[in-house]
């Protein structure tokens, strides 16, 4: 699944017309990630990526892209809090059905140089919620 993801990435394209991007990087890795949602009435529309990095950074993003077509805010963050809480090493995260694809990183948590990598993209969401949120209440 990581490798497919990784060979074939979902959603990896300019967003035509965004809500919110938000720009990562890692410079350990290499691994660079523009996220571009498009946010409607409290659900992402449409979430889309741009970037490169390892097959881990790229792959999470890509399988992340795909769950959050149609997700309402509150659960995208749900989704991140809990991709997170997997890479801390928590095991009931890593059982949590909402992750889907997502649980095969779940082996990544052991190497901590990689948490980071599979992390980039979700920290990238979370930002892109908080910045949807300000812009929202200003």
């Amino acid at each position: 699944v990581i490798l497919e993801h990784y060979r074939n990435p979902r959603n990896k394209a300019e967003l035509e017309e965004k809500s919110v991007e938000i720009h990562m990087a890692n410079p350990v890795c290499g691994d660079e990630v523009r996220l571009q949602l498009r946010i409607q009435d409290d659900q992402i529309e449409e979430a889309k990526f741009v970037g490169q990095g390892c097959s881990i950074s790229q792959a999470a993003i890509s399988m992340m892209t795909t769950l959050l077509h149609g997700c309402s805010l509150a659960d995208a963050k749900i989704l991140a809090e809990c991709f997170t809480k997997m890479m801390q090493g928590d095991p009931d995260a890593a059982k949590d059905k909402r992750l889907k694809d997502l649980r095969v990183l779940q082996g990544v948590s052991k190497f901590p140089v990689r948490i980071k990598c599979a992390l980039i993209g979700f920290d990238a969401l979370q930002e892109a919620l908080k910045t949807h949120a300000k812009e929202e209440t200003s």
